[in-house]
């Protein structure tokens, strides 16, 4: 008895599974193929393994670079994948889709990615290899940052080398890696500093006296993520001996989905994400932007699908040069003045839970103008807030301290790109969109003219407060009332403090004459008027 019911499941499952749409030549190409992904659990990798899963029902095996971490075994962390929100969609429909999922241990950070052999020989049906694993960090020193973002990929193309049925090699840069231009063009640019010196450096120099030349070794990169990002652009365009092609992805600046897996879904608290929870929590009240400037926000869905097709064209055309993609939204541009005013409607009308203050944080464009509100209205209130809280006993889930550090930080962070702004050609992409079938046009989303901004920054809020921060949707009126009295205090302390200048103010003699001969005056002019009137 049981046999025939586990014979009728496995049927029902045969019968479920979806098949690849008829005319639809992306989901086609994937069929069949196997699949080696690194980042695999970064934001944009979960959300690569989701649309492949979904959209792609006859692909292969997926398999996945994972390192141990903080005392996880990769097995324990694949498990915690597949047990991720964004699958499930997934788990629903397909869950037999899941399976696919198998890791490769390993480390983009040691020679050879520290991968075995026993792991390699699992990687010799790979068709299609996609290299999204990096270090996002804007102050890397250079000796890390070269590791993550520039052998890595090198490391990647050895391994590449070994395996006989590849078909494609993407690699995920960022078109911000020369942002000491204005236009960005879809080629590799001459790189920053001969690599082969770059690798010697790094190996022979002392890491304090490396510290000490960085920033001038690597001007004019502002950071040293940008330079070695364009560093590994130039590894990349540099490796002539090989048999397969190799794209160069560049996306902006990935924020919450516009509509897959769902609308708003958001698993990043850096950038803008990060502004949407400190502002919605309180915490921020000032940050860096430019208001006319293009917000160069891009969803995570329209990147990755755009992703997925650029290995198909890559595989398919098989061109000896490296051929760069700019994913962007310059088509149908925001502002991060529109970006700020989003903020101010959606964060009062689907507030966070259990907000530390009233959501009131605006942008400023003068950084001198910032940096003293940012002192004056997040340091000291917070600080003060933290010391009351530990003579009272209170206990928080995170330093006030600590968390005024990492605003600061990220205020720096996003003020690279929020007083500034890029013009990014497209032309390779457009190319690509246009080269869709109808079918595959249906399934995947590479057009930022679809983005109605407004919506999305709707749904981007409640994404931060629900997939982000894991808020329910039932705690929505608590949080409305709560937000409510935050109101009241704030506006309360807004006019003591007024009150209090206005006090201070007056204790100057001359200032004191002044306010109280204009008052006399108005009142006199107010006497004469109503004279006037009357005996008329």
């Amino acid at each position: 008895m049981q046999g025939n019911q586990s014979t009728v499941i496995k049927m029902s499952k045969m019968v479920a599974r979806p098949k690849s749409p008829v005319g639809a030549l992306v989901p086609q190409f994937y069929a069949g193929r196997d699949i080696f992904i690194t980042g695999a659990t970064g934001f944009m990798g979960k959300v690569l393994i989701e649309r492949l899963l979904s959209t792609c029902p006859d692909v292969g095996r997926l398999h996945l670079l994972m390192r141990p971490k903080k005392g996880e075994t990769p097995e324990k962390r694949l498990m915690k994948l597949k047990q991720s929100q964004v699958f499930d969609i997934i788990r629903q429909q397909n869950p037999s889709q899941l399976d696919k999922l198998s890791f490769i241990q390993g480390d983009v950070a040691q020679p050879g990615l520290g991968i075995a052999n026993e792991y390699l020989k699992q990687l010799q049906e790979v068709s299609v290899v996609f290299h999204s694993a990096a270090t996002l960090k804007f102050d890397e020193p250079l000796p890390s940052a070269v590791e993550q973002n520039v052998l890595s990929v090198m490391r990647l193309m050895d391994i590449c080398d070994t395996l006989p049925n590849l078909q494609a090699l993407v690699h995920v840069s960022t078109a911000y890696c020369n942002p000491e231009l204005n236009v960005i063009e879809e080629k590799v640019y001459p790189a920053p500093a001969p690599l082969p010196r770059l690798l010697a450096l790094v190996e022979a120099v002392p890491a304090p006296l490396l510290a000490n030349i960085t920033p001038q070794y690597i001007k004019p990169k502002p950071n040293t993520y940008t330079f070695t990002k364009a560093m590994a652009e130039e590894a990349v365009r540099s490796r002539v001996n090989r048999s397969y092609p190799i794209a160069i992805f560049r996306p902006t600046i990935v924020v919450s989905s516009l509509k897959n897996p769902y609308p708003g879904w958001i698993e990043n608290l850096n950038g803008p994400s990060g502004v949407i929870a400190a502002a919605g929590k309180g915490l921020l009240h000032v940050f860096s932007r430019k208001p006319g400037a293009r917000a160069d926000l891009l969803p995570v869905d329209i990147a990755i699908d755009t992703l997925l097709a650029v290995g198909w064209e890559t595989a398919v055309d098989k061109l000896p040069e490296v051929r760069v993609y700019n994913c962007s939204t310059y088509e149908n541009p925001t502002t991060w003045g529109e970006f700020e005013a989003a903020l101010k409607i959606y964060l009062t009308r689907y507030p966070l839970d259990g907000c530390l203050w009233y959501p009131s944080g605006s942008g400023v464009e003068n950084r001198y103008a910032q940096k003293i509100l940012e002192f004056s209205l997040q340091t000291v209130p917070l600080h003060i807030a933290e010391y009351i809280m530990r003579a009272l006993g209170v206990k928080m889930k995170i330093s006030l301290i600590t968390a005024e550090q990492r605003l600061r930080a990220m205020n720096d962070v996003l003020a690279f790109f929020a007083l500034r702004e890029w013009k990014f050609k497209t032309d390779n992409v457009e190319k690509l969109r246009a080269r869709l079938t109808p079918s595959d046009a249906a399934i995947y989303n590479l057009d930022p003219r679809s983005i109605d901004w407004n919506d999305h920054y709707k749904n981007f809020v409640k994404g931060t407060r629900k997939y982000l921060l894991k808020e329910k949707d039932q705690d929505m009126e608590e949080a409305r009332k709560h937000a409510n009295r935050m109101y009241l205090l704030h506006k309360g302390v807004i006019f003591f403090v007024m009150i209090l200048l206005f006090r201070l103010i007056l204790q100057n003699k001359t200032v004191r004459e002044i306010v109280y001969g204009s008052l006399r005056l108005l009142l006199s002019l107010l006497f004469a008027t109503y004279t006037s009137v009357i005996e008329a």
